[in-house]
């Protein structure tokens, strides 16, 4: 029988994760959040993190709730948009961020979790991403106080090509649609995102799952990323309520309308 990776809480998930952390965390937008684990290190008190994650939550949720309360200090991502306090703190030299494109920043988390140190992508030739100057950290005073380096830029067959690093971390939070004991995970929709990406990057990833059933339950050919990457799994609250960012369809007769977030049900 498989050994069993579930631990009774979100707070005994994390409960090992301190101060100057480095967490990839999983989710697009509102989608696929890990917001479970997320509420729990709000709870365990640790600050001072660095987060890989496309983007930052959004003001008052999922990761915007840590940034709320100044526990982030770096932020690896491709998007800052949705989330004002990100901005703010950024500009205000109070949050140090690597920008990176999206591509690149799935393929390097990939990487990490395959044992690839580095690689090459035609992705950000020509730009401050290859040739360095890209803000990092701005003072008070709007001024650059730390900048990107300079990458290293080779020719294949004609074509310049930027090396990017792979990115590894202490631990991954994902959120999973369904999961077994043994932490293999399916991921319905775009609830896949980055979810498997930053799975693959954590050396310790823990996987909040909607639907927790015993092994061989899951199809192995439904399976998206395997167990051999997750080390711990616990059940989430099926009971939190589910929000859509950008409400962009009109209302049908006769059907419920799905409130944003922070709106109520019509």
């Amino acid at each position: 029988m498989a050994l069993s990776k579930v631990v009774d809480s979100a707070p005994a998930a994390v409960a090992d994760v301190a101060d100057g952390a480095s967490l990839a965390v999983g989710g697009f937008g509102l989608c696929g959040v890990p917001v479970d684990l997320i509420d729990a290190i709000v709870e365990n008190g640790a600050t001072d993190l660095a987060v890989v994650s496309n983007n930052c939550g959004v003001d008052g949720w999922g990761l915007g709730r840590l940034l709320d309360r100044r526990r982030v200090a770096r932020v690896t991502g491709s998007y800052v948009g949705e989330n004002r306090e990100f901005a703010r703190q950024f500009l205000a030299g109070e949050l140090e961020v690597e920008l990176i494109p999206q591509g690149s920043l799935a393929e390097r988390l990939r990487a990490g979790g395959c044992g690839i140190p580095a690689f090459y992508t035609p992705a950000g030739v020509g730009t401050l991403i290859a040739e360095g100057g890209l803000p990092w950290r701005y003072a008070p005073d709007g001024t650059v106080t730390v900048a990107s380096p300079p990458r290293e830029v080779r020719e294949f067959d004609g074509r310049g090509y930027v090396l990017e690093r792979a990115i590894t971390t202490d631990f991954a939070f994902v959120r999973a649609s369904r999961g077994d004991t043994a932490g293999n995970l399916v991921f319905d929709l775009a609830t896949r995102n980055f979810n498997p990406l930053c799975a693959m990057a954590g050396r310790v990833t823990i996987a909040e799952v909607e639907e927790l059933v015993p092994v061989g339950t899951l199809d192995p050919v439904s399976v998206h990323l395997p167990g051999i990457f997750v080390q711990r799994v616990v059940q989430a609250d099926r009971a939190r309520e589910k929000f859509i960012e950008k409400r962009t369809v009109r209302r049908r007769p006769g059907t419920a309308d799905v409130p944003a977030r922070g709106e109520d049900a019509a």
